[in-house]
């Protein structure tokens, strides 16, 4: 249900009380925006709010809608207040559906030698391990979530006995439908383990898993997940000093990836920008940041889900807020920072800590090192144990690099 102050309802208004059709609306934005190619479809998205307008978007449609951008971000942000509140709902809602069957649960136990019953008619049966199988898929999709708070080594830990499993699992003979399957749970639980080992700085750990998961999506063949995985990969080198090898490794993912627009390519496209930017190639990270806006507002459901498969609207901002950064593009990266903070609601520790990185790298790039050394060193100072280490402190020495002085000894008292 779109919102009734909101975005949607303001711009169907407005291309309505003009007489125009969604095409023709689109024709307006396109010259709005000195020509550039325009695709009618996020008329549609915009005005059914399956996706909102990200904020580079919001001067254009204050041209072509005959409005200020304040009206347009003022509407944006009633949009997307309504989504938040209709998602709480939501999470109310299935927890008191699961609080009820928990409730009516209470009390029931297993009988004496079921469970033994079970397994000895479970294995007499062809195709034993189908209960494994399914059990493995539903700790993927468990595991795919995200940190929500908890330390990377706490989430390695609970990977530990799904791990074994899958070891165990991938030794025993499955039909191929079955192998195929679980060969893209493989790839998947194997992907999430290299993405801890990269936040966790355990660079040459998270290449091992990262290749064992590209084997196990191509032995799948699903291209979607090898996508994944890839743009997933590209960001090791990426985030540790190599952003040539990032560039290399993006390509491969946006070729797996194809024309069909979903998270695995609008990760990759986010890749490739920040690491031509790293590489001092500004033209081509400007064409992937494009690439990557385009697709954002063409993905929607899974794809957009704030999950590590997903490519939600936070996860957008945090990857350009990196690349504005690294193109001294400091007046749009603090938009993106904004933006990413906006619609940070879960206590991510890592994500809040990246961010406010970057804006002390801003920082110094507006000529300010000595507030940028004492934000950077703040929010070193304050990060529990398991997160001192790895991607954080990555990009703290980066920093720290980039400082003389005073700055520079402040923020390597706080790194030694």
């Amino acid at each position: 249900m779109v919102t009734p102050d909101g975005i949607g309802v303001l711009l169907r208004a407005i291309r309505e009380d003009a007489g125009r059709t969604r095409d023709e609306q689109a024709q307006v934005v396109q010259r709005a925006q000195n020509g550039r190619w325009f695709d009618w479809e996020n008329i549609k998205r915009w005005e059914l709010e399956k996706r909102l307008p990200v904020p580079d978007r919001h001067e254009t449609i204050a041209r072509a809608y005959g409005l200020s951008v304040a009206d347009v971000q003022r509407a944006v942000a009633a949009s997307r207040q309504h989504r938040r509140s209709q998602y709480r709902e939501k999470e109310d809602v299935k927890r008191r559906r699961f609080f009820g069957v928990a409730a009516a649960a209470v009390g029931a136990t297993a009988l004496p030698g079921i469970a033994q019953a079970r397994e000895g008619i479970d294995g007499a049966l062809a195709g034993s391990g189908a209960g494994d199988l399914a059990y493995l898929e539903s700790a993927f999709e468990r595991h795919r979530g995200g940190y929500h708070g908890r330390a990377p080594d706490d989430v390695l830990g609970e990977m530990q006995a799904d791990l074994d499993l899958l070891g165990q699992v991938l030794n025993q003979p499955h039909p191929a439908g079955a192998r195929a399957d679980l060969a893209r749970t493989a790839a998947g639980i194997a992907g999430l383990v290299a993405i801890v080992q990269h936040d966790r700085g355990d660079k040459g750990d998270a290449f091992r898993w990262f290749a064992t998961a590209e084997k196990a999506a191509r032995e799948s063949g699903d291209r979607r997940m090898t996508a994944w995985v890839l743009a997933r990969h590209a960001m090791v080198p990426l985030n540790y000093g190599a952003p040539e090898v990032a560039v290399r490794i993006a390509a491969r993912a946006r070729r797996a990836a194809g024309r069909t627009p979903t998270a695995a390519g609008a990760l990759a496209a986010a890749v490739t920008a920040r690491s031509l930017a790293a590489i001092g190639d500004h033209r081509g990270a400007r064409t992937a940041v494009t690439d990557v806006r385009d697709l954002v507002e063409r993905l929607d459901g899974q794809e957009a889900a704030d999950t590590w498969f997903g490519y939600p609207g936070q996860k957008h901002f945090v990857h350009l807020s990196q690349a504005y950064t690294l193109l001294g593009d400091t007046e749009a990266a603090y938009s993106a920072q904004d933006d990413a903070l906006d619609l940070t609601d879960s206590p991510s520790v890592m994500t809040r800590a990246l961010i406010a990185m970057d804006t002390a790298a801003c920082l110094r790039l507006d000529g300010d090192p000595s507030a940028a050394a004492g934000m950077a060193a703040g929010v070193f100072d304050r990060l529990p144990g398991p997160y001192r280490d790895g991607l954080i402190r990555s990009r703290a020495e980066v920093l720290h690099q980039a400082l003389a002085g005073r700055p520079r000894d402040l923020l390597g008292q706080v790194l030694a």
